[in-house]
């Protein structure tokens, strides 16, 4: 079995996938209007919890997928140093998977006639974005090349790049809802908000982990692609 991780978000997601039977089983925490996300206290009860439901024991656990982000910096943090140390002591494979990646496998269910590629968008706050494309024919290999590398950009450049690529683009992610005029002006198809598309699943990351070379837990790193949020502001009030 394998186990994915997720923290990249204010959700903490946490599945079980059985690549020889397809079976998974995902639990999530999603902060209600003004609560904090649960990453410290919540990820390893939900560790736990799943692995109870499923009768398994750790004996089980083959290989650890944790979503690398890009993401808040903290949550980032706490689920790979977790993964990291749960792989040590159980001595199992851990890769790290592209969160944007996963989002944008997840999407793919969704795609309708018509759809050539889907591009998952993070709400990185301060007006931008985290985003990567990728063909829709592509998506479901773990090594496939971008069409949209990975990057933090202000939504008007992301749309920007959308219209310009020339494709018809599936859009997904809590980004995508929060700057849903933006992507749609550009062209884009965005799946509803209750579809449950928009969040990122920690069985997509096991998905994309099962295609994945072996690998060690000192070869994850976290994917932030900016500074934290709190040295950008530093920064900003240093300048003239």
């Amino acid at each position: 079995m394998i186990l994915g991780l997720d923290t990249a978000t204010p959700a903490t997601a946490v599945a079980l996938f059985d690549p020889a039977t397809g079976v998974a089983r995902e639990e999530r925490h999603e902060p209600g209007p003004g609560e904090r996300p649960r990453h410290t206290t919540g990820l390893m009860r939900l560790v736990v919890e799943q692995i109870q439901s499923l009768g398994a024991g750790w004996a089980d656990i083959e290989r650890i997928a944790v979503g690398i982000g890009p993401g808040t910096f903290t949550g980032l943090r706490i689920g790979v140093a977790t993964a990291q140390a749960l792989a040590r002591t159980r001595e199992v494979d851990l890769v790290g998977v592209s969160t944007l990646h996963s989002l944008a496998l997840g999407a793919a269910a969704e795609a309708e006639p018509g759809d050539e590629a889907v591009v998952a968008v993070i709400d990185g706050r301060r007006r931008e974005v985290f985003a990567a494309g990728w063909s829709l024919h592509d998506v479901a290999d773990p090594q496939a090349p971008p069409l949209i590398s990975p990057r933090a950009v202000p939504i008007q450049e992301l749309a920007e790049t959308l219209q310009e690529a020339r494709v018809r683009w599936l859009a997904t992610g809590d980004g995508s809802v929060a700057f849903t005029a933006a992507l749609e002006g550009s062209g884009a198809r965005i799946p509803k908000d209750d579809s449950g598309r928009n969040a990122v699943s920690a069985i997509d990351h096991c998905r994309l982990a099962a295609g994945l070379p072996s690998g060690s837990p000192e070869g994850v790193r976290p994917e932030y692609l900016r500074l934290p949020d709190a040295e950008i502001s530093r920064r900003a009030a240093r300048q003239p």
